[in-house]
């Protein structure tokens, strides 16, 4: 199996983890919300604002795995915030402001960054962004 498909089938698979994410954000009073260690009672704003965060990257991961070419700079993006929502729920457990499941679920977050960066090591097939505006004048 080579770097491009794993780095699809991670995207498509992290797309759905971003989507399951949303929806606790979205409803963190319900039963899987409590179990990740949500706070239930939060103003809907700012309910409705992190869950389009999270889902905006989804749909954004999802976008990119169907694409022809990878955008790689991109993949790094996603990594990046992945690796900093892992680092900041892991500082706010640790500060006592999140649960300690929730800081267990968000190490899937490592875990996609790592298989991301991974890919994006072997960079044949995938596009950086000047290759991209280089084709695009062409």
């Amino acid at each position: 199996m080579n770097r491009q498909m794993v780095l699809r089938r991670a995207l498509m698979v992290s797309a759905g983890f971003n989507l399951l994410a949303a929806l606790l954000f979205a409803f963190p009073a319900s039963f899987a919300g409590q179990l990740a260690g949500l706070p239930a009672e939060v103003p809907l704003v700012y309910r409705a604002m992190t869950a389009l965060f999270v889902l905006l990257f989804g749909a954004a991961y999802a976008w990119l795995a169907g694409q022809d070419v990878v955008d790689r700079a991109f993949v790094i993006f996603g990594a990046i915030g992945k690796i900093s929502a892992f680092v900041l729920v892991v500082l706010l457990w640790r500060l006592g402001a999140a649960g300690g499941i929730g800081a267990l679920l968000a190490s899937g977050d490592v875990v996609f960054a790592a298989v991301f960066l991974w890919c994006v090591g072997g960079t044949r097939g995938m596009a950086s962004s000047r290759d991209k505006a280089t084709r695009l004048r062409s």
